[in-house]
């Protein structure tokens, strides 16, 4: 350890470390974004069953608009329910991408179509500005509602009543 701390330093260990801590940032970022998707993946399976949802889907919706999903319910051809599941824990442009694809997604939904949010994570209390912003997008009736990890009941029911009501 004494050798290693008083080692003369080299220019190439600071671009390895800064190359490193940058990587493993963005893979960690990817990990805790997959892990919400994952996380709502296994609701989404449980109420539809596999196979009767599209994962990471491009919909079409009103007007023949398209806006990116993570779960389109039946399909992207005609969703009638479009999740979008978002992990966070880290302050940045992710956050900022979050009101970007929220946006595109209330734009291009049809009337009929549902439009669920997924979300999780410390960094919201952080963004309070942008937390209240897709509070708005759920007060005007853009999105349903609003879920959490805690509120994985909540969701379920609302998936079982969905799926009744669409008649899927």
């Amino acid at each position: 350890m004494m050798l290693e701390v008083n080692k003369p330093p080299h220019w190439s260990d600071t671009v390895i470390e800064r190359l490193r801590s940058g990587r493993g940032s963005a893979i960690s970022g990817q990990k805790r974004g997959r892990s919400a998707e994952d996380f709502a993946e296994e609701v989404i399976k449980d109420v539809f069953g596999a196979g009767n949802y599209q994962v990471r889907a491009t919909f079409t919706g009103r007007s023949d608009q398209t806006a990116k999903c993570d779960f389109a319910i039946p399909n992207a051809t005609n969703p009638r329910i479009v999740i979008e599941s978002k992990g966070f824990a880290a302050t940045g442009s992710k956050m900022s991408d979050v009101l970007g694809d929220v946006s595109a997604i209330v734009r291009a939904k049809r009337a009929d179509t549902t439009f669920l949010l997924f979300t999780d994570g410390l960094t919201w209390k952080q963004r309070q500005a942008d937390l209240r912003r897709l509070i708005n997008y759920q007060n005007e009736g853009d999105i349903a509602r609003i879920y959490t990890q805690s509120m994985v009941e909540q969701l379920r029911e609302d998936l079982i009543t969905l799926k009744a009501e669409c008649g899927l």
